[in-house]
């Protein structure tokens, strides 16, 4: 697991690195430049022909840095300095006196002509940046990301804000960034993770020791996470030991997302699901899932159906394709008034809350919410492009506002635990914009909580292997043609924790 920062948080790092720790500026930035050129070296990009696009705060400095040491090593590099010199501290300021010294041919800038170069590096900004680009700036960075070469950042793209992943105007269209100690917000938000490209975590000395106190982190899982948080299967066990889910999904004529929510959960490691769904799904389901147990129903509800079959249940999922119509309404009043156990609300559950929101401040059991977009923009009577703007405020709010656990989900989806700590998804792609993925995404969260997972670890992870399992997938179907039965296959490739 690692953890993400916003600006101020890794200024405070880099603060307390130098004056609690003793490590001097300067090493950290001899150490930076000295990684960016490892990984040239490792990329086989060494050799090539390559500018040092430079800033003059300290994201300069490290490209200078980089410039110079690759010119002591005889590559050829060239450096060219955006701004004027004299606006350098002194740290900088050493740098470029030190490049100079060294001989590394340094360009004046004329109208941005980079066609001769293999690689293009980016020490303009980097995470400092907080205001639009001058015209001079983006006239650099568009004419670097119009020239046939690799482009490769120095802790974040420029262009890109640092705490949010906004592009104002334009930014470098990076195919790798280097970025310092952890991974900062801006890297793993779109718009901001598209320009970042492949995404390189160096350690330059920068460590948890200088992290600043704070419960309400940010993290994001990686693959090495998935089986040491999830609960270990012993030997002596049974059905009912691995949890009874009921889900309560599809209306009239609508099994699909039933069928994907159940099978989500079985494959998660469910001991038994029971689908409390409407009669005409029933043939399509015993055949889809004949591992199911089917309580039905038909257009008048027997409540005491339904609540035999919420009785026996560890876990419930409700919403997907269940109908916000007359019945669908009427089934989500009894669970959500009687249940006693964890619940996962999704979809049309969302879309019904949405009526009265009010009912999640009365005391409830522990729920998990997974509103996209626009559901969350009906939650809380708020423009989906403000709520996209605000992805990880929006979470975090509604999550402390109502003591649930909200996975918000967007291409970058965020998972919110209420006054405690943030997740950002990092695993996942474009293919799984797709119908019935949401309902994958529910069943294997309530699959997870079944088997003894906690349900905030439940909720992130479960987001993490929902997009590990897409991306498996991805690889063999191709992203245009992936479905959310493809993500159903890719399920326990994800779980075995042999990626």
């Amino acid at each position: 697991m690692k953890r993400i920062l916003y600006q101020k948080e890794m200024k405070s790092c880099d603060e307390a690195t130098s004056t609690q720790f003793h490590i001097p500026e300067s090493v950290l930035m001899e150490r930076a430049a000295l990684s960016v050129v490892r990984i040239l070296f490792e990329e086989g990009l060494s050799d090539k022909k390559i500018l040092v696009l430079c800033g003059t705060g300290h994201n300069g400095g490290d490209g200078l840095a980089i410039a110079r040491l690759l010119k002591e090593k005889g590559k050829n590099v060239s450096f060219t300095l955006l701004g004027d010199e004299k606006n350098m501290d002194g740290l900088v300021k050493e740098q470029l006196l030190s490049a100079r010294a060294y001989n590394t041919e340094e360009l004046i800038f004329a109208g941005g002509d980079f066609s001769g170069f293999d690689v293009i590096i980016d020490a303009i900004f980097g995470i400092g940046l907080s205001r639009p680009l001058d015209e001079t700036i983006l006239s650099v960075i568009e004419n670097a990301n119009s020239a046939n070469a690799i482009r490769i950042a120095v802790d974040m793209p420029s262009g890109v804000y640092t705490d949010t992943g906004e592009v104002p105007d334009t930014a470098f269209f990076a195919d790798l960034t280097v970025t310092f100690g952890f991974a900062k917000v801006g890297q793993l938000l779109f718009p901001g993770r598209s320009f970042a490209g492949r995404l390189f975590i160096a350690d330059i000395g920068i460590t948890e020791y200088s992290l600043p106190e704070k419960k309400e982190a940010l993290f994001a899982y990686e693959d090495e996470d998935i089986r040491h948080y999830l609960p270990k299967r012993k030997a002596d066990t049974h059905k009912g030991s691995y949890g009874k889910v009921l889900v309560v999904a599809g209306s009239f004529d609508c099994a699909g997302a039933a069928y994907f929510a159940a099978k989500a959960c079985y494959l998660c490691g469910a001991g038994m699901v029971r689908i409390l769904t409407h009669e005409t799904n029933r043939s399509a389901l015993q055949s889809l899932i004949p591992e199911a147990l089917l309580t039905t129903y038909q257009d008048k509800i027997n409540e005491k159906d339904v609540l035999s079959a919420l009785e026996s249940a560890d876990i419930v999922l409700m919403g997907p394709g269940l109908s916000t119509g007359k019945t669908g309404k009427q089934i989500f009043d009894i669970i959500f008034k009687n249940a006693s156990v964890p619940m996962v609300l999704d979809a049309d559950a969302l879309n019904i809350i949405s009526e009265d929101t009010g009912i999640l401040l009365k005391p409830h059991t522990e729920l998990v919410l997974t509103p996209h977009i626009k559901e969350m923009s009906r939650l809380r009577g708020e423009g989906s492009s403000y709520i996209k703007e605000n992805l990880i405020r929006i979470a975090e709010e509604f999550s402390r506002e109502y003591q649930v656990i909200c996975h918000l989900k967007d291409s970058a989806s965020v998972t919110a635990i209420p006054f405690r700590e943030t997740y950002i998804c990092t695993s996942g792609n474009n293919g799984m914009a797709t119908a019935g993925s949401g309902d994958v995404l529910s069943g294997i969260i309530a699959g997870l909580m079944a088997t003894g997972a906690p349900a905030d670890v439940a909720a992130s992870l479960g987001a993490y292997i929902h997009g590990k399992a897409g991306d498996i997938s991805a690889e063999s179907k191709g992203y245009e043609s992936l479905m959310a039965s493809d993500i159903l296959d890719g399920i326990p490739e994800a779980l075995s924790g042999n990626l």
